[in-house]
């Protein structure tokens, strides 16, 4: 799609590195999903998410996240005006299409819960209110897998609401001599102009649940979750959550190469980005090795016919 092809087109004049990333964190928007960056520092975290950011005509939040940050931080508070005489509700960071929540894992447990009810329903509760989302909404979070001192587990509750986690890897020679040439960090990103409004955007996700998915497909999606649930070293497989993410995420993939119906293709190249993070391998409490769970769910696409 042209609107799409622009958009991927827009990100990759700044971020230099792993391009199957860039088409992941186009699948997981048009699938309405958030996304989990993990990787070393250096290598393109926030550099991604802030060009899709600008590449967006879409309201940005970058949050901070840190050890003493409330809940209150992220979700806004309920403050009294004295000039109205009443409780005036101040929205925080949450209240944007686009969320970069920077170093997930280094803020407590208490406040990466406060993300929960944003991330499944769009909506948070504050004060016995609800208050909805505005639309699209995105979180897209990093982390270092690598720095345990002074961070914290990210719980499976909130694995799960993620619907991909990638890793991006370092670039190549040839990607890395174009970052020392452009620094794109410093110059490129900031000329960087939006090409998709956030009407359109909306549109497009709109499109993602008519993508057509044959039953046979479905029973596939179904088989590789079991399989999961069944595999000797693996405590927890993965949820029905974990199965209608990967349906979504096939249909957006099939969006994104013009197709109304998904192949198995579609379902395969996504298991592992949308699937790993949701199982915990016996060997570990947490999912402190993606190695160990990424090489099982491998395993599983090994042992699982796919339909023809």
């Amino acid at each position: 799609m042209q609107g799409l092809d622009l958009l991927r087109a827009n990100i990759q004049r700044v971020f230099l590195g792993n391009q199957s990333a860039v088409e992941k964190m186009l699948i997981c928007l048009l699938a309405r999903g958030h996304m989990l960056i993990e990787d070393v520092p250096g290598v393109g975290k926030t550099i991604l998410a802030m060009a899709l950011a600008r590449s967006l005509d879409c309201t940005l939040s970058r949050i901070q996240l840190t050890p003493d940050m409330l809940p209150s931080d992220v979700l806004g508070v309920t403050v009294w005006d004295q000039q109205k005489s009443e409780f005036v509700f101040k929205p925080g960071p949450i209240f944007s299409n686009i969320v970069l929540a920077d170093e997930v894992n280094r803020t407590t447990p208490r406040t990466q819960s406060a993300l929960l009810e944003a991330m499944n329903e769009a909506q948070v509760s504050i004060d016995g209110q609800t208050r909805k989302l505005i639309q699209p909404f995105i979180v897209m979070a990093t982390q270092n897998p690598f720095e345990f001192e002074g961070t914290y587990f990210l719980p499976e509750s909130q694995l799960d609401r993620f619907l991909m986690r990638i890793h991006l890897g370092y670039p190549s020679s040839d990607d890395e001599a174009r970052i020392l040439e452009i620094d794109p960090a410093r110059t490129a990103l900031a000329d960087l102009e939006p090409v998709m409004t956030a009407a359109e955007l909306v549109k497009l996700q709109q499109m993602v649940p008519s993508i057509q998915v044959d039953p046979s497909l479905a029973d596939y999606i179904i088989r590789i979750a079991n399989a999961t649930r069944n595999h000797d070293q693996l405590q927890i497989g993965v949820s029905p959550r974990g199965s209608l993410a990967l349906v979504q995420a096939a249909r957006a993939t099939a969006l994104i190469h013009n197709r109304d119906y998904v192949v198995p293709d579609d379902i395969i190249s996504n298991v592992q980005v949308v699937c790993a993070h949701r199982v915990i391998s016996k060997t570990y409490t947490h999912d402190a090795d993606g190695e160990t769970t990424g090489r099982i769910m491998q395993q599983v696409l090994e042992t699982v016919p796919s339909p023809v």
